[in-house]
Parts: C-alpha cells; sequence; structure tokens
C-alpha cells in the first residue's frame, strides 16, 4: 500500500521529533520533511527533485514567513497539497486567517493521536476536516456536526451577508457594506444560527466552505 507523504512545518524542534514519531507509528504514514517556517517550505519545493506531500502540518505562528503566508503560498502554487493547521493558537482571528489562506482544516496540539490520524485520512478522503474542536473547544460553542446539518435554503441577502461574515471584518463594517443597521445584521446573524442550528462566526465559516460557497 502507497504510504501517505506528509511534511511538518513547525519551528518548534523538540515537538517537531516529538509529532514525526507519534505519525510514524502509522505504517501509512511518512514524514518526507521537517521545516522550520515557511520560507524552508518555499526553498523546499525550489529544488529539483523533491517528494511531494500529499498533507502538510502547519504551524502558525513561526518565524521568516509564517503558517497563514506559507498556506496561501501553497495555495496559489500548489493547491492540491492539504493543508492543516497544527498549533496552540485559538484566536478567531487567526483561525479565519488560515482557513482563508486555504487550510482545509484547524487543530490544537493538545489533541489525541487518534484525532491527527483520523483528520489526516479524513481530508485526504473528504477534502476537509472540521473539528468539533473549532466551534466547542476553541470557541465553548455548540458542537458542529456538519454530516447532520440540515440543507437550508439561503435567501440572497443571508448569502450575502454570510460571505461577508467570512471576511476579517467587524460585524458594524458588515452592516455599512450591505448599508443596513447593526441591529438588522444582528438579525442575519440570529437567523442562520438558528437555520444551521450553530452559535457561533466560526461555524458559520466552516459551513460555508463546506458548502462551496466562498472561495
Amino acid at each position: 500500500m502507497k504510504k501517505i507523504k506528509i511534511i511538518i512545518v513547525d519551528d518548534h524542534v523538540l515537538f517537531s521529533r516529538a509529532l514525526k514519531n507519534l505519525i510514524e507509528d502509522n505504517p501509512d504514514f511518512e514524514i518526507i520533511a521537517q521545516l522550520k517556517n515557511g520560507l524552508e517550505l518555499q526553498e523546499h519545493f525550489k529544488k529539483p527533485t523533491i517528494k511531494k506531500p500529499d498533507i502538510i502540518l502547519m504551524d502558525v505562528q513561526m518565524p521568516v514567513v509564517n503558517g497563514i503566508e506559507a498556506t496561501k503560498w501553497l495555495s496559489e502554487n500548489f493547491n492540491d497539497i492539504k493543508v492543516l493547521a497544527l498549533t496552540m493558537e485559538d484566536e478567531e482571528k487567526t483561525i479565519l486567517q488560515m482557513l482563508r489562506a486555504g487550510a482545509k482544516g484547524y487543530l490544537l496540539k493538545d489533541i489525541h493521536p487518534s484525532v491527527l490520524h483520523k483528520a489526516i485520512y479524513e481530508t485526504l478522503e473528504k477534502g476537509f476536516y472540521y473539528t468539533e474542536q473549532v466551534s466547542d473547544t476553541l470557541l465553548h460553542a455548540d458542537k458542529i456536526k456538519f454530516n447532520s446539518l440540515p440543507k437550508v435554503t439561503l435567501k440572497p441577502r443571508e448569502l450575502e451577508f454570510l460571505k461577508l461574515a467570512c471576511k476579517e471584518l467587524t460585524y458594524k463594517e458588515v452592516a455599512e457594506i450591505m448599508c443596513l443597521s447593526p441591529k438588522t445584521i444582528d438579525g442575519y446573524r440570529e437567523k442562520l444560527f438558528s437555520k444551521l442550528n450553530i452559535k457561533s462566526r466560526i461555524g458559520l465559516v466552516l459551513y460555508a466552505f463546506k458548502e462551496n460557497l466562498v472561495e
């Protein structure tokens, strides 16, 4: 059976080494490179002969070129390679930036090894892996089970609001762009929360990505 080739990009050497050992406990996985930042990743792909990875485990906060910039570069140059964020960063803004840059999932470093293995498999199989931790552990929201979400039809203005909510805008800025009052925007948000049975902005973003409603 062909092994799944993985690159680790993380500036913490001890963590990177431990992660390599943990991942390679699974005979399906092979770590083909361990890199310290996004610049080293870019240099890796410039080599004349390289093993192309199936998936990259990407830290966010790194020197020289961080994970957000590196993920965006990969999306623009090697968009067939899947990126999973693996980090300690749990800020909503950071999650949004990584997902918008092209990451197919967002994991915290304190996850159980079995969750990481599952995330790798599902990302390659389905194209994404959005854990319950993104909405629950990270943002203290209700758990999101995307496979059980009802199919809903969004009105044009609801769809417009959803797309703007996926950008790095405050709700006040969304209101200004849509020429609506903040109170009306709050109404759109609560209506979508109710329709989709979710309770966080991250939930809205993940739903939009899953349904291909935003690029």
